[in-house]
């Protein structure tokens, strides 16, 4: 009898329980937070709606820049750490030649849509072209290196980038000039949503949409999961694997420029170091849906955004801390942390067998 007690005690895996108690712990402070914040009636229902607005808004931010992860991992297998300075390329280069000049003309304000169409192309042109220059002369040797070596060749064009588009445009901050269109707000209802939430809403949606249909109707698309699938047998097939993640770099930066765009819309600044936690927060919901995945990478970017528009006020002010909102992005992290311990392959992330992994 005392021999089966103790060698049961010697099967417990006591990391599982400290992780199980640590699981346990921030569900219960969750829902104590949020039960106490609820009962309280800190905030009316209207101030709830625009939290999630908000919250909508900035996660369609995150979820067009996680695109551009997850469509480079699931083809190359790969952490691109640079896409943040993509996103960073073309709303800055857009802002300082485009936005500027057209709103000095005073064209910005006599043709206020063909003036944020033109500054968008230029963007998302000047994020695809800095996308596939990196990808021609930093990764493409890289191809067949172990994977640390184009992760840290990632990282030293990351920096590369900040550093050359500072030199370019200077270190300060530069505003992005005001469009007399998107002032103000619409009232639908008891909710009143500010016009450039609600357009960084609307046109997220439609280039998801329209990024999925590319991925999975068009044979370009097919090529790319083809790759993304086996790259040597889809080259036995006729598919040119070369051009195939050209195109795939090429489509995550033109979603990163345009997200740009819209992030310059909203935050109204542009600086050569506004890529970073961007780019740190949308990778981050690219791992939270499921990376490779691309209605995960999508669905991780809104719950993000939700997540550190709600969570402060909600979690947290139950829990008598002051200043929440100063720890959005611990709520955050801590968030992604604990749907990771209970699904680690992502919230739409396939389980892999490990031949495949």
């Amino acid at each position: 009898m005392r021999r089966t007690i103790r060698q049961r005690l010697e099967n417990i895996d006591y990391l599982d329980i400290v992780l199980w108690l640590f699981r346990i712990t921030i569900i219960v402070a969750v829902i104590w937070g949020s039960v106490s914040t609820l009962l309280s009636n800190r905030y009316s229902t209207e101030q709830w709606l625009n939290f999630l607005v908000f919250g909508l808004a900035q996660g369609s931010l995150y979820a067009l820049i996680a695109l551009g992860y997850t469509l480079v991992y699931g083809v190359l297998l790969m952490i691109n750490f640079a896409h943040g300075e993509f996103f960073m390329s073309g709303i800055f280069t857009a802002t300082v030649f485009v936005a500027i000049p057209l709103a000095e003309s005073g064209f910005t304000d006599r043709h206020p849509i063909l003036a944020l169409l033109i500054i968008t192309v230029v963007a998302m042109a000047t994020s695809t072209c800095v996308a596939v220059l990196t990808e021609r002369v930093a990764y493409r040797p890289l191809r067949r290196a172990p994977r640390l070596v184009p992760l840290i060749t990632a990282i030293g064009a990351s920096f590369f980038w900040q550093y050359f588009f500072r030199g370019l445009y200077g270190s300060g901050i530069t505003a992005f000039p005001d469009v007399a269109l998107l002032q103000g707000s619409w009232l639908i209802g008891r909710l009143e949503i500010a016009k450039v939430q609600g357009v960084v809403i609307v046109a997220s949606i439609l280039l998801l949409i329209g990024l999925y249909i590319f991925v999975m109707k068009t044979k370009t698309g097919k090529a790319m999961r083809a790759v993304a699938e086996d790259k040597d047998v889809a080259a036995l097939m006729g598919i040119d694997v070369d051009r195939v993640i050209v195109i795939t770099f090429a489509v995550g930066a033109a979603m990163a420029g345009a997200a740009g765009v819209l992030y310059a819309l909203m935050y109204r600044q542009v600086h050569f170091f506004m890529g970073f936690f961007p780019g740190l927060k949308a990778f981050t919901a690219a791992v939270l849906g499921g990376i490779g995945n691309v209605p995960g990478a999508a669905l991780g970017g809104l719950l993000l955004g939700m997540f550190e528009a709600v969570g402060p006020n909600l979690f947290l002010e139950g829990l008598g801390i002051t200043a929440p909102y100063q720890l959005k992005d611990v709520i955050a992290f801590t968030m992604l942390v604990l749907i990771l311990m209970f699904r680690p392959q992502g919230i739409l992330g396939e389980r892999l067998a490990e031949e495949k992994a």
